[in-house]
């Protein structure tokens, strides 16, 4: 799968702000005014940002309002209508919190479970593709959910639930690593199965289907270098998760120190999900003798 910019900002600041709108949603931090106004607008913007930079991918940009009409049967679309509905509630809710000085509790835990359920719908959009084994698996969902909440209670200045979170993200996303090295083995997806002539014995290329690059190969046939992807991985993990830990537990609490283990955290978080879509394995490799 290309991993394209627009995808990976999306997922990664999508995430973080519904992450940053369920913490607010259950007031933390419990703030009103201008102070509670500030993380609003930063959940939002992080929000609401990621959801419009994933229209860049699309081909006709102008149709992305046509999504949110196929709601019964596709995750893109039940992921369009969730975010509608978190924004709209956290909207009336921050009303409250802001303006009037007063937390609407159940309003706050409706628009916290649809801004989780928002990154959910995320999630299930790589999950439900069975051709990509490596997303399609329960650990997909549980990591998505994982660098939101991570990620939120980062921004949240949840300091006592990002440390020991941002660790269990790490090693989560390790045993993702893990499960998902063996899930195209595990599918038993070969040249044979792919072009059904396996009943005739071992099969073999003999030429590339296309002279030059096309759709397919730009979009689903990626490939990384082992040696490549061992340091994007051990680097996405550090930034990601131990040196942000060890910059919030071992110095003295400091706004700056704060601001670069997020960064650090942010940088890795691209890196991580630049490999998501870069490992994706997609089974019709197969056909291009890439797998």
């Amino acid at each position: 799968m290309h991993p394209a910019p627009s995808i990976i900002f999306f997922t990664v600041f999508s995430g973080i702000g519904f992450g940053l709108l369920a913490f607010l949603g259950l007031g933390m931090p419990d703030y009103t005014g201008f102070t509670a106004f500030i993380f609003f607008l930063i959940a939002y913007v992080f929000a609401v940002g990621g959801l419009i930079s994933s229209t860049f991918h699309l081909g006709n940009p102008q149709r992305a309002l046509k999504a949110f009409t196929q709601w019964k049967t596709s995750w893109l679309s039940r992921e369009g209508c969730l975010s509608v509905a978190a924004l709209s509630v956290m909207g009336l809710y921050a009303i409250g919190v802001v303006f009037l000085d007063t937390h609407w509790k159940l309003l706050g835990l409706l628009g916290a479970a649809l801004s989780l359920a928002t990154v959910f719908g995320t999630s299930m959009i790589y999950t439900q593709i069975k051709t990509v084994p490596r997303w399609s698996h329960w650990t997909t969902p549980v990591l998505f959910l994982l660098y939101a909440i991570a990620g939120g209670a980062f921004v949240a200045g949840q300091t006592s639930i990002a440390a020991p979170l941002l660790l269990a993200l790490g090693a989560f996303q390790c045993v993702t690593w893990f499960i998902g090295d063996k899930q195209f083995a595990a599918s038993d997806s070969t040249i044979e199965t792919a072009t059904g002539l396996g009943h005739m014995g071992k099969v073999r290329m003999f030429e590339a289907p296309h002279s030059s690059k096309n759709y397919l190969m730009e979009e689903m046939v990626y490939v990384v270098g082992r040696k490549h992807v061992r340091t994007l991985r051990i680097t996405g993990i550090l930034c990601l998760s131990l040196l942000p830990y060890v910059l919030l537990v071992v110095p003295p609490f400091h706004h700056l120190i704060s601001f670069v283990a997020l960064l650090l955290h942010i940088a890795g978080a691209l890196m991580t999900r630049w490999l998501f879509f870069a490992e994706a394995e997609h089974t019709v490799g197969l056909y291009y003798d890439q797998r």
